[in-house]
């Protein structure tokens, strides 16, 4: 603990993480999983996330309550996705009472994801995801 981080482009980051993904087996408790790393940004994982769940054109609903989220939902559209912008004044969090609405007329199912950021470091806010799972667990057919 008492070193400088890696630079995860670095060419020692191979040989550091290869045992670490045995490792992370124990976590999930496999022994047939295949850990995997993504060298990259915050951002590279969100594009990850998206474009291996989601295809373009689908429908999300993703809240706008600061920076991180500004840039998530500029990465959904660019990925031409149909991003739902739910907005709040940045330090408030997401309105959660909108998501129920939408959620409720969604009688198609057209909403395939729902992108929200737990912890919005720029403002401080931290999303309650306990209420986002009850809330989704309701419209599950």
């Amino acid at each position: 603990m008492n070193r400088n981080n890696e630079d995860y482009r670095s060419p020692a980051v191979p040989a550091l993480t290869k045992t670490l993904l045995e490792d992370v087996k124990k976590i999930f408790k496999t022994t047939s999983g295949t850990p995997f790393l993504i060298p990259t940004t915050g951002t590279g994982a969100w594009e990850s996330a998206l474009t291996n769940t989601l295809s373009p054109g689908d429908r999300t609903i993703s809240f706008l309550i600061g920076q991180f989220s500004l840039l998530w939902i500029d990465q959904q559209q660019r990925l031409n996705f149909n991003v739902d912008v739910i907005e709040s004044e940045w330090g408030q969090g997401a309105n959660l009472d909108i998501l129920a609405s939408k959620l409720a007329a969604d009688s198609g199912h057209t909403i395939k994801a729902i992108c929200i950021v737990h912890n919005e470091t720029a403002t401080g806010v931290t999303n309650d995801l306990s209420k986002v799972r009850k809330l989704l667990g309701k419209c599950i057919i």
